[in-house]
């Protein structure tokens, strides 16, 4: 038996027009009333200001794309997540990555994801990562694992992508020591550190130090990175977690960008020349289920952050106005019900990245609601991608949605009540920079980032619960005795006990006074207000670990527990 959905039900996207308050028959974008049509009578500032606001692709403001050739010169990075179990299994993932992307005529890339306590900076014999060992992602705990997670791999060539926030620059400090160790020059390490750990304290919780000290340690990772390590990105301003926590595609994109504004700010502040660093900064999109609002969210962001690194901060060189940005599919949106039909859900998705003009893009696995992805549908996801590139004619022009009367005015709406998000924030520091300060860290200590997001995500479930927006399988067009058609990956306990094991090993064979004398320089570091950097990458190439690394930062910096209004 087959559930529809009723003939009068509302299934318009964003904030339900119900939940605004509105007229019950509009149809809403986050919370964007929508005209039945658009036409030439439709007010569209942007066509009445080509040069300025559209431009041609590969000119400021950038809202066409960064490239005058788009893709057709310059296809996206397959940059497929993996990670489980030990860093065997997910070396012998990447390999097999690798291995089915050859032959795409595309740039691939390795994107790693970290177990619980990994991202939370804690070895795995801690108290507390008994059972998360291996389970969300792949255990790291010293530089013998980061050996053994990129063996055979030549990073050198091949860009890596570290999805890590509150341990990122230990984390990043480990795997330029095992660089190092290797014989592989910096300067020759392409790939990026997620290292956002402000849209941590807004969505994800995976932070460790209080609000201040962490931006610091961003700040340590991108001065050294601009000094030491030229080709990488030293931090990947992330709006996929605050968008995976519920909000709005346009709280999506203004969050995103002022966090990443807060990044500069402090950068300023540090007396980094905002022409070396921001070349370097790239960001981290969602791309959800409304299709055309993804698009123009990627449009809307590109202009924003040009204008204001060109205009609010005096960036001079045109790579330093760019927003180079990986997308990821829309894992919230995945459903345990009919998980066939997640498939059919990201290759829209990924059209969208596609068309709205990401350099990198992820695509969902099918499974990846119940676990962890497994080889086949690993592979059907970076089939969605090849298929998407060389198939479906996206690459043959640039911005091809361009000039859309709808297109343009949906971009100019969700850049204006972006900037209006934008004021709100710089206000709580006092107002825009220079005058104001960390307005995203007084936000932070306000609550007002998690409120926002919460009320966004209530009404997105009253729309659910309601049926005033479908989704199919869940609420509607519901099968009776459906049964899971697919396989689930599973991960032994085994892993757990033998990295456990190795790591107690290791700890009796290093050479104990060597350690102390390395934690010892990191607390120095920290004490005097320092870039730990040199003191963290000296750490792993002492064989400290992981967890002692990041305790050492604790020492001095504290841990967070949370604000006082949250």
């Amino acid at each position: 038996m087959t559930t529809t959905p009723s003939q009068t039900s509302f299934s318009g996207p964003g904030l339900s027009a119900r939940a605004a308050g509105l007229d019950p028959h509009a149809v809403t974008i986050s919370g964007i009333v929508l005209d039945p049509v658009y036409g030439p009578n439709t007010t569209i500032e942007s066509l009445a200001n080509v040069d300025r606001d559209i431009a041609e692709p590969g000119v400021y403001p950038f809202t066409r794309g960064l490239y005058p050739e788009g893709y057709r010169t310059r296809l996206w990075t397959m940059r497929q997540f993996a990670g489980f179990g030990s860093a065997e299994d997910t070396n012998q993932r990447f390999k097999y990555l690798l291995e089915a992307a050859k032959g795409t005529h595309a740039n691939t890339g390795l994107s790693t994801a970290f177990d619980l306590p990994t991202l939370m900076g804690r070895d795995s014999d801690d108290p507390l990562s008994v059972g998360e060992v291996g389970k969300c992602g792949v255990a790291i705990d010293t530089i013998e694992d980061m050996h053994r997670l990129y063996a055979d791999i030549p990073i050198d060539r091949v860009t890596v992508s570290q999805t890590i926030n509150g341990p990122a620059a230990v984390v990043w400090a480990m795997y330029l020591a095992m660089a190092r160790q290797r014989g592989i020059a910096w300067d020759t390490l392409g790939g990026t550190i997620q290292n956002d750990i402000l849209k941590e304290f807004h969505s994800q919780n995976e932070y460790i130090y209080p609000p201040e000290p962490s931006v610091k340690l961003v700040v340590d990772t991108i001065e050294f990175q601009t000094r030491r390590v030229p080709k990488w990105h030293s931090v990947s301003i992330s709006g996929y977690h605050i968008r995976e926590a519920g909000s709005t595609a346009t709280q999506e994109l203004a969050f995103t960008l002022r966090d990443g504004m807060e990044y500069v700010e402090a950068c300023l502040e540090r007396g980094l020349d905002v022409d070396d660093f921001a070349p370097r900064l790239s960001f981290f999109f969602n791309s959800h289920n409304e299709f055309f609002e993804e698009i123009c969210k990627l449009r809307a962001a590109r202009r924003i952050w040009a204008r204001m690194m060109r205009e609010r901060y005096g960036a001079k060189s045109e790579r330093a106005w760019f927003m180079k940005t990986h997308v990821q599919t829309a894992g919230c949106s995945l459903t345990e019900q009919q998980p066939l039909n997640n498939i059919v859900r990201v290759a829209y998705q990924a059209m969208a990245a596609a068309l709205g003009g990401c350099q990198s893009l992820h695509t969902d696995s099918m499974d990846e609601t119940l676990g962890l992805p497994t080889e086949r549908a690993a592979t059907v996801a970076l089939r969605t991608q090849q298929i998407l590139a060389h198939e479906t004619g996206v690459t043959r022009t640039v911005d091809p949605l361009g000039g859309s009367w709808f297109i343009e005015k949906l971009t100019d709406t969700m850049e204006a009540e972006a900037l209006d998000f934008i004021a709100e924030i710089d206000e709580m520091g006092g107002g825009p920079w220079p005058t104001g300060r960390a307005g995203v860290v007084a936000g932070i200590n306000k609550g007002y980032f998690r409120r926002q997001i919460a009320e966004a995500s209530y009404r997105y479930s009253e729309e659910v619960e309601a049926g005033d927006r479908i989704i199919v399988g869940v609420n509607a067009y519901r099968e009776t005795g459906e049964d899971r058609p697919i396989d689930i990956l599973t991960i032994p306990a085994e892993v757990e006990t033998t990295q456990v094991e190795r790591l107690t090993e290791f700890k009796a064979r290093r050479d104990q006074a060597g350690v102390e004398r390395a934690l010892g320089a990191i607390r120095a570091a920290a004490r005097a207000g320092e870039n730990v950097m040199p003191a963290l990458v000296e750490g792993a190439l002492a064989n400290c670990t992981l967890g002692e690394m990041v305790q050492a930062l604790a020492d001095i910096y504290g841990r967070y527990t949370g604000g006082p209004e949250w």
